[in-house]
């Protein structure tokens, strides 16, 4: 084999690679000689089928199995050779080839760059902790004696008001016409719930058992019926009992009803959720602090196509978004090249980081262990009760799906890695200051435009104000009652 480097600019390498005909030829004859017990011809017992008669009849087949044969090796020796990792996958153009001729193919590279990790043992990081009091745990078991509770008849009579229950008949009309789906007879609508269209509650609000009145109301332009959308409406609404919610009683009975041994131990829980959920919050702020000490203090070339490939992703996400009509404010009616200036900062940052994480890992031996993955697979089904095998055997027979959901698992131990290396003090913090909404990182930051927006590759943690949106289990069940 001869090679030729042609091009070595940045981090481009080209490479002219020349394989011999003599060697093509040699490998050809050793696959035809391998096959020849394998084929089967009439009129020939295996094994014993001509050369020539063989070559005619396959050597066009092994011939291409040769030369891509040829071209996967000679290309992975270039690469060792000259101790290169590329950045994608290396483009690969077949030059010249003619049968009982050299091979010749050009090898199209852009390589990672050398990247030398700072010293992490000079990194200050702060994390935040909560000192957890009674407040947020009786504001919990509030909302789960709430949801717990039953409704009864007044026990005198007065105006229905915010949270009372109405037992009501009601029949919906447009223009003098009832309409289907507008009538029903005992139902009973608490107020407040936000169930009916919008205003159709307020005007239940303050009425007397007995009553009957003309509520007025307009259907949202978007509505899901077509005919309805848009269109006033009037319901004939007769109410004929008005129900008070009484909270369920906060002891033991109610605790074993949510699974726990006691009220104590329901406490407990709902104290161990909070302290799991202010952690994990407290984690991301200081991991978006890390990322971005590392973005400030490392500074390299980036392979354009790294780049150009996580800028089409991002520019990806937007279109998907604007097709499902959930696109931000920011990039509404901006165009391609517009999205393409404005994102292209924080794909060059996503990169840089997610190059730097993984020299990192890579320098250290910082590896998944099947433990790992046990882990996450078990976390990502029991985001589906009752499908739980079925999700893991989607993982298991997916190995793209199973690596993209390690990505993040290797993430967080080459931080933590980092994090056990750089100084870390600990600040307390109130809740309030702890769940207080960052600044979005995702539009970029004029003041700091190649050091601050990013997340994906190496920047993936939800925003504090989306962590501390998710509730505790303990805190779930009691929402899940409330909503039903």
């Amino acid at each position: 084999m001869q090679v030729t480097e042609t091009k070595n600019e940045g981090l481009a390498r080209e490479f002219k690679v020349v394989v011999p005909a003599a060697q093509i030829e040699e490998k050809v004859v050793a696959k035809l000689d391998e096959i020849k017990d394998q084929v089967r011809l009439p009129g020939f017992r295996p094994g014993k089928i001509p050369a020539k008669l063989l070559r005619q009849r396959y050597g066009q087949t092994v011939m291409g199995e040769v030369l891509e044969t040829a071209v996967n090796e000679n290309t992975g020796k270039v690469l060792n050779d000259n101790d290169l990792r590329p950045a994608v996958q290396p483009k690969i153009e077949v030059t010249s080839f003619e049968e009982g001729k050299d091979l010749e193919f050009e090898i199209v590279i852009e390589i990672i760059p050398a990247i030398e990790p700072m010293d992490f043992k000079k990194l200050t990081l702060t994390r935040e902790v909560v000192e957890l009091d009674d407040e947020k745990v009786n504001e919990t078991l509030d909302r789960i004696a709430k949801a717990q509770g039953t409704t009864e008849p007044l026990a005198r009579k007065r105006k229905s008001k915010k949270d009372d229950v109405v037992v009501i008949d009601f029949l919906g009309k447009i223009g003098g016409e009832a309409f289907d789906g507008g009538k029903a007879e005992d139902y009973e609508l608490e107020l407040g719930s936000n169930s009916f269209i919008e205003g159709f509650e307020d005007q239940l609000t303050g009425v007397n058992a007995g009553d009957e009145l003309v509520v007025k109301v307009k259907f949202p332009e978007e509505y899901g019926s077509a005919e309805l959308a848009g269109k006033d409406a009037e319901f004939d609404v007769t109410v004929k009992e008005i129900k008070e919610k009484k909270p369920a009683a906060l002891d033991d009975e109610l605790a074993k009803k949510l699974g726990q041994e006691s009220f104590d131990s329901l406490k407990d829980a709902i104290r161990k959720d909070y302290g799991r959920e202010y952690e994990s919050v407290a984690r991301q702020k200081m991991k978006r602090q890390l990322l971005d000490a590392l973005a400030e203090n490392h500074s390299f070339e980036l392979p354009t196509s790294l780049v150009d490939n996580e800028l089409e992703g991002i520019i990806g996400q937007i279109k998907q978004a604007r097709e499902a009509g959930q696109e931000d404010d920011e990039t509404k009616g901006k165009s391609e090249e517009e999205l393409a200036a404005e994102f292209r900062e924080i794909a060059e940052r996503r990169v840089l980081l997610g190059l730097l994480l993984a020299e990192v890992g890579r320098k250290n031996d910082i590896q998944v262990t099947q433990e790992d993955v046990n882990k996450v697979l078990v976390a990502e089904a029991q985001k589906y009760p009752g499908q739980e095998q079925q999700v893991i055997e989607f993982y298991k027979n997916n190995p793209q799906a199973l690596q993209a959901l390690q990505g993040p698992v290797y993430e967080d131990k080459v931080v933590d890695y980092i994090v056990e290396l750089a100084k870390v003090e600990e600040k307390t913090v109130s809740v309030e200051d702890l769940l207080k909404p960052e600044e979005e990182d995702e539009a970029p930051k004029k003041s700091a435009a190649k050091k601050a927006p990013a997340k994906k590759a190496a920047d993936k943690e939800a925003p504090a104000k989306k962590a501390a949106a998710k509730k505790p289990a303990a805190k779930k069940k009691a929402d899940k009652s409330e909503e039903k």
